[in-house]
């Protein structure tokens, strides 16, 4: 009990001259202790999901039962209620710039947490907005028309954005898009598309991103390099010269398509890189800024590179073209 008291009365006075320092207000000479940082703004807000229509009907939508399953192993299949992931970077690092994120799958899933939540993450530590996309893989069975659903979500997407960017502090100017493998494909597809919009747009936003990250990417459905298993899932099996020359996005290339980066390795044997080859000269003959960058190894997915090899020459590309700062109005 000795020992106790002690204690007490040690902290009692321990804390008398923080009482004086409060107490002292405005007595002349007297130090007075600062507010502390306010350290809410050094951690991000937790991440938000939104379903991408709100409460609205999901276009080109048939009314079937929900069957999404995968999330738990990383790889979600059978996506028909889209949604979209909101992630904001902690105040004292955010800089007002966007990502939009579509992962990869084939079309046929979504490599979502590799190719999606883990990137967001990526974006934040460098100060940007992530906004990964789950969206709706192509399908007769919940689709009327199902090679226009997943860009129907991409543009939804990219007005979702706009439309709450001031909201989130977020300058609508400074939004871009990046995609993987055939999220490559879709992200091309709406850097390409944009003058077409297949949602409703009342407020009129504008549905073109203003830079594109395109990572070992399906860019063709031409059958002598494309992802043949994406084009099926996409296009179906024996779809139209038409229909091929609309989603092969090196022929959609004009001088709006926004600037450029494309990553790719040279071994990749599932995505041919002669995709992003054939993109990089519709850009480069269209006076389109673009800078590729091909690896000699590293196959789809990256799998044998360190991640900082190629995920900072993303944030290299995008400082040195000013993304992450704000621009003069």
């Amino acid at each position: 009990m000795k020992f106790l008291a002690a204690v007490i009365i040690s902290g009692f006075t321990s804390l008398a001259p923080f009482a004086l320092a409060n107490n002292a207000g405005s007595t002349p000479g007297q130090k007075t202790t600062s507010a502390p940082p306010a350290m809410g703004r050094n951690f991000p807000p937790p991440m938000r999901s939104f379903p991408l229509y709100g409460d609205g009907k999901i276009p080109n939508s048939k009314p079937t039962p929900n069957e999404e399953s995968g999330a738990d192993r990383g790889f979600v299949r059978n996506v028909s209620r889209p949604q979209i992931r909101v992630y904001l970077p902690a105040p004292s690092k955010a800089n007002g710039a966007s990502m939009l994120i579509f992962p990869g799958g084939g079309y046929s899933g979504l490599t979502f947490d590799n190719e999606g939540t883990q990137q967001a993450r990526f974006f934040l530590d460098h100060g940007f907005a992530a906004f990964v996309v789950k969206y709706r893989v192509p399908s007769d069975q919940t689709m009327e028309k199902k090679s226009i659903g997943p860009l129907q979500d991409a543009q939804q997407a990219l007005r979702f954005l706009r439309l709450h960017a001031k909201e989130w502090n977020l300058d609508p100017a400074r939004v871009g898009a990046i995609g993987y493998s055939a999220g490559g494909h879709l992200a091309s597809t709406l850097a390409t598309h944009f003058n077409k919009a297949y949602i409703d747009n009342p407020e009129q936003v504008s549905l073109r991103p203003d830079f594109l990250v395109l990572v070992y990417p399906v860019i063709s459905m031409d059958a002598k390099i494309t992802h043949l298993d994406s084009r099926k899932a996409l296009l179906g099996s024996t779809p139209s010269e038409d229909e091929v020359r609309l989603f092969s996005n090196e022929l959609q290339v004009t001088k709006d398509t926004p600037p450029t980066l494309i990553l790719h390795a040279a071994d990749d044997r599932l995505v041919d890189v002669d995709n992003s080859i054939v993109f990089f000269q519709s850009l480069r003959h269209a006076d389109v800024p673009v800078e590729a960058r091909l690896f000699e190894k590293g196959q789809h997915g990256f799998f044998l590179m360190p991640r900082e090899t190629w995920q900072m020459a993303i944030i290299e590309w995008m400082t040195s073209n000013g993304w992450p700062f704000a621009r003069a109005k």
